[in-house]
């Protein structure tokens, strides 16, 4: 009897807890919105996730170098024409100084001149080396480049088929090692200093030359490119 009496206790108090335990979940469901109830469980899901990790962007540096310039460094990229579409580029301190946004890239080969002191372009200008005879005046452009000038070259489409031995000379004396072997349609890029010297470690000049067999805009070969970094403090 006193077993039978503790067991309906027992039964009445579970019949009261649930009864208390549906109330209050009916009473919670009316009183938070559905909206709230679905955002707790997705939060609930998110926990003991692993946090995703994102790197950042990484920062545009000057001419659209891999790496910056350290400060008291002037930056310059060197990129020659590809194919017909593809024009030639020169930028200084992430400035053009010839492109086709610019309207001033041609055919054959493009020269700027930049004064090394302030690193502002003074003059640029393209000469066309296959139609016409613009060797001469490629020549005095060089040579009225004042002392203390960088010299960024480049070539677009041909640069050598009337290029003169005479004009070849001139830039083989400002230091290029591939002038005297541009065939047509090379692609080939340069920098020079004159009356002072460019640091031996910096990248100045690169040719690529053309082979029917291994172009790759048909009769010309791809594009190439140099750049670098010039201390501010040479002269």
């Amino acid at each position: 009897m006193w077993l039978n009496r503790q067991y309906l206790v027992k039964l009445a108090g579970l019949l009261l807890i649930s009864l208390a335990a549906w109330y209050l979940g009916y009473l919670f469901a009316a009183l938070v919105s559905e909206e709230t109830i679905t955002t707790s469980i997705a939060h609930l899901k998110d926990i003991g996730k692993k946090p995703v990790l994102r790197a950042p962007v990484p920062k545009r540096q000057k001419c659209d170098h891999w790496s910056p310039c350290s400060p008291g460094n002037y930056a310059y990229r060197i990129l020659s024409g590809g194919g017909k579409g593809k024009l030639a580029k020169i930028c200084f301190e992430d400035e053009l100084l010839i492109s086709e946004e610019k309207g001033n890239v041609g055919r054959g080969i493009n020269i700027a001149i930049v004064n090394y002191k302030t690193g502002k372009v003074t003059s640029a200008n393209f000469f066309d080396m296959w139609e016409g005879e613009h060797s001469e005046e490629m020549m005095a452009f060089i040579k009225n480049a004042p002392e203390g000038s960088l010299l960024l070259m480049v070539t677009h489409d041909d640069g050598s088929t009337r290029l003169k031995n005479d004009a070849k000379k001139l830039v083989e004396e400002l230091g290029s090692k591939e002038i005297q072997n541009m065939k047509f349609r090379s692609s080939w890029a340069f920098i020079a200093a004159k009356g002072f010297k460019l640091p031996d470690d910096i990248e100045k000049e690169k040719i690529n030359y053309s082979d029917k067999k291994n172009n790759r805009y048909g009769g010309w070969p791809a594009e190439i490119q140099i750049e670098g970094c010039i201390p501010r403090n040479l002269i």
